[in-house]
């Protein structure tokens, strides 16, 4: 029978990047984030094929965003996109932890810039365009620009480790 400490998991010598502790808290800070940006655009997505608008209660204007010409894009919610958007992040976090792979860590940092920019074009329409803010679209662009934020950390730790090790 294994004891806890035999049983507990451990990084190996062999486990990359996750063997060093600030490399896990930026891991562990994506796999925070990328949960609460995927609540938060599936509940929009939920509401967008109930044909409801979410109720606001720190900002008005979710309606005229939800419901706006930009809200759609080829028949596809922005809601919805932002959810895969989410969930592919969520998945290769996982499939990172499975496989012990750091070209899937560096591939889930590069790809958090397309939730950025992306976010970045909603919130000017938001702000600029509709004229309306959306709580949770906001929530959302908050949440990928924390993801955006985190990838760059992953990507320069990850660029002086390999520096450390290949010296």
């Amino acid at each position: 029978m294994m004891n806890s400490k035999e049983n507990s998991i451990k990084p190996s010598s062999n486990s990359g990047f996750l063997a060093h502790r600030p490399h896990r808290r930026l891991f562990f800070g994506l796999l925070a984030l990328a949960p609460l940006g995927f609540l938060d655009a599936g509940y929009l997505t939920v509401e967008h094929f109930l044909n409801r608008a979410p109720p606001c209660s720190l900002v008005a204007g979710c309606e005229l965003v939800t419901t706006s010409r930009y809200s759609v894009i080829f028949g596809v919610p922005m809601a919805l996109m932002g959810a895969l958007y989410y969930l592919a992040i969520i998945l290769a976090l996982v499939l990172y932890l499975d496989l012990r792979r750091d070209w899937i860590i560096k591939w889930t940092a590069r790809f958090t810039a397309i939730g950025f920019l992306f976010s970045l074009w909603l919130v000017y329409l938001q702000l600029f365009v509709i004229k309306a803010i959306c709580q949770y679209c906001m929530l959302s662009a908050l949440s990928s620009t924390g993801l955006f934020v985190i990838g760059v950390l992953v990507l320069r730790s990850h660029r002086t480790y390999d520096m450390e090790h290949k010296a």
